[in-house]
């Protein structure tokens, strides 16, 4: 790492922040609402977006600076263990093509902005409802910081902000910045800033790793010797490898899966997801999704690649950004530091607009003020989407950043306790809202404490996301564990509940709803009173 500041590639990071930032903005022009006033127009870009703007909305929101930093880290650190990202990422898209048009039919049809706006029509309870807006706002918070995390580690490498003696007000300078600026264009602009950004952010990353994946090895002397770089260290050090060791097996595959079952309960996902304007967007978006994943597997190879330069650094997640300030010109430098920044951006803005649609929708107005109007909803959802970042730069500017990715692995854990009342709900209204609430209730327990039980080399707890499985002795992945739970807990009091006849909740959902498409005669989305007279 240069010893002072590395001019060219901050010139050059500075000025795609700048274009981005002023497309921010100018996004509140882009596909200019008729009612700015609405949730639907801030918070879903006006349900408008097509095949390609939404292809990389939800690609921008899913393959984040994070994923950047944090999967080719895990190579880095642990060997092919960390791949597990790569066949997670494959898996998960036959899993949303099943569900995810049902899911955009039923929420145009009766206007829900939120999972938790469905749950609540679905099974007519608003606990239930409150259960999972209040998990994925948990979950969110600490993906949010991991995001301002990674500008850091790029603001880091280029050496701007002066050691660790520097004064902290100078030191996180150029993170308040960004923040702010962040804030600005999504408080303005809502959701169309970061669907405009990511055309920039995610064309930037492709660029990067084609050249990075071509480029690197050669200076390196070919894939042979990275490889044997990596395998040398591996053994030398005894640990990772390759290939994942047979004792982790278990955990890579339930890692896998679990993975594979969580993505798309985040927040982020839908509210991407409901921005679509049409069933098949959705339909089509599932298909042509994948090439993320070749990326993705592209992406990884460069925690070896960082092996086989000699990079050493004691935490992972600086092993790219020192890479790439090693092997490139500092101006290409400068452009990947850049795609790695604006990676963080857009996943950061999407993310804050989903927590505080959640907020506004199903604990505002369900429990505060159930006759706020339209535009009362929208400017809480404006204010709570700044609270929210406020709180994920307080995390980061306060808490030691493995703390951060503890707490993110956790947030995976606790999401995937939602699956039941929406992917079960979208299918089925045999289970009983009670049954619902009661395993998510055991599924959080569970997986709280099995995580915080979890010790590592540097911490005594939520030291990381595997367990001994209870009664099978091998290690899985906890939230998975706590989702069989969950959904054993569900069944078996849902039998126990319809024996006693216990009240059930009243579905304002129809069968037709779910396969409903934008064209179909008579679809429109239904309004509650307040928004009466409000186009969408």
């Amino acid at each position: 790492m240069n010893d002072g500041v590395n001019g060219v590639a901050l010139t050059v990071f500075i000025l795609f922040f700048l274009a981005v930032t002023v497309m921010g903005f100018l996004a509140a022009r882009w596909r200019k609402a008729e009612n700015e006033h609405s949730l639907d127009e801030w918070g879903l870009g006006g349900r408008s977006f097509g095949t390609w703007v939404t292809w990389f909305l939800l690609g921008g929101d899913l393959y984040t600076a994070y994923t950047f930093v944090a999967v080719p880290a895990a190579i880095y650190a642990a060997g092919a263990a960390g791949f597990f990202a790569v066949p997670y990422t494959i898996l998960v898209y036959p899993l949303i093509f099943t569900f995810l048009p049902r899911l955009w039919s039923v929420s145009h049809k009766h206007g829900y902005v939120t999972t938790s706006d469905f749950v609540r029509g679905r099974f007519g309870s608003k606990s239930l409802s409150l259960a999972v807006a209040v998990t994925g706002i948990l979950a969110t918070m600490p993906y949010i910081a991991l995001q301002l995390v990674g500008i850091q580690a790029v603001l880091d490498v280029m050496g701007v902000g002066g050691g660790e003696n520097t004064n902290w007000f100078v030191k996180d300078l150029p993170l308040l910045i960004a923040f702010g600026v962040l804030a600005a264009y999504t408080y303005s602009s809502g959701l169309r800033a970061p669907a405009l950004i990511a055309f920039v952010k995610d064309t930037l990353i492709y660029i990067v790793i084609a050249v990075a994946i071509i480029y690197i090895p050669i200076k390196l002397g070919g894939f042979d010797d990275v490889f044997g770089a990596a395998t040398k260290k591996y053994t030398d050090k005894g640990v990772g490898g390759l290939v994942p060791q047979e004792a982790g097996q278990w955990t890579y595959a339930t890692l896998a899966l679990g993975s594979a079952l969580a993505l798309f309960m985040y927040p982020h996902s839908i509210t991407a997801t409901l921005s679509s304007r049409s069933r098949e967007v959705i339909r089509r978006n599932t298909t042509i999704l994948p090439l993320y994943s070749l990326m993705l597997g592209l992406l990884a190879l460069l925690g070896f690649m960082a092996i086989a330069a000699g990079v050493e650094v004691a935490n992972p997640q600086l092993a790219i950004p020192q890479l790439f300030e090693k092997m490139f010109p500092d101006w290409f430098a400068g452009v990947a530091f850049a795609a790695i920044g604006i990676g963080a951006l857009v996943p950061a803005a999407i993310m804050s607009i989903a927590a505080a649609n959640l907020f506004t929708r199903n604990i505002y107005k369900d429990f505060i003020k159930p006759d706020a109007t339209p535009a009362q909803e929208t400017k809480v959802s404006k204010l709570v989407s700044l609270l929210v970042k406020v709180g994920a730069l307080v995390f980061v500017l306060t808490m030691d950043k493995t703390v951060a990715i503890n707490f993110q692995l956790l947030g995976g854990i606790w999401i995937l306790q939602t699956f039941p009342a929406l992917v079960g709900g979208l299918f089925t209204r045999w289970f009983h809202r009670w049954a619902l609430l009661a395993g998510w209730a055991v599924g959080m327990i569970y997986g709280t404490v099995a995580a915080y039980g979890v010790a590592s080399p540097t911490q005594k707890h939520f030291g990381g996301s595997a367990k001994e499985i209870p009664g099978i002795g091998e290690i899985g992945y906890i939230g998975l564990t706590a989702f069989v739970l969950n959904v054993v807990f569900t069944v078996v009091l849902t039998f126990l509940l319809k024996a006693l006849k216990a009240p059930d909740g009243v579905d304002e959902t129809s069968p037709e709803d779910y396969t409903a498409d934008a064209g179909d005669p008579g679809v429109e989305v239904e309004l509650p009173p307040a928004t009466a007279g409000v186009t969408h």
